[in-house]
């Protein structure tokens, strides 16, 4: 879209995908803030908020869920652990595996950059009715599962025309 009031002559589904669009990108450039803020490179805060999703996993379903090569998933372990954000752990089921357990949570700056948003997040939700909490809360989830399938086919298609120019 070219402008704001392109966006409102639009019919209420695309005006509504406009507005997630803008949304999405608020999103990035809040997270590459926070990652500045923290010193940290922005692959690294994707990498550490995957984790804060996922709970520890080891270093190749990390690589898949970044699309980051695993050499460079060493190299990013390796940076955040130093910093005391991850630490390695064996898998207590396989001990060629290593796991990497999320530790940044409780530091204090962590806590101080989200807490600013945490509590404007928490005032908005709190100007909605539980009814429409779960109405929005279940959008949330259903977007999400639609943009990591739109991830998955982008970065399949990605794998594919890497593959044929190496060709």
């Amino acid at each position: 879209m070219s402008s704001h009031q392109d966006d409102q002559t639009l019919n209420p589904q695309e005006h509504f995908t406009s507005l997630m669009r803008g949304l999405g990108t608020r999103t990035i450039l809040h997270q590459q803030n926070v990652a500045a803020s923290l010193g940290l490179y922005n692959n690294d805060f994707i990498s550490l908020d995957i984790l804060r999703e996922t709970g520890p996993i080891t270093a190749g379903e990390l690589s898949k869920k970044t699309g980051l090569a695993t050499g460079s998933i060493t190299s990013l372990v390796d940076r955040l652990e130093k910093i005391g954000y991850v630490r390695r752990q064996n898998d207590p089921n396989d001990r060629r595996r290593v796991i990497i357990v999320p530790e940044y949570e409780s530091k204090e700056e962590i806590r101080n950059t989200y807490e600013p948003l945490h509590k404007a997040m928490l005032n908005l939700a709190s100007s909605y009715t539980p009814e429409e909490l779960a109405l929005i809360s279940q959008f949330i989830g259903n977007a999400s599962t639609v943009l990591e399938e739109q991830i998955q086919h982008l970065s399949s298609t990605t794998r594919s025309k890497s593959s044929k120019t190496t060709r």
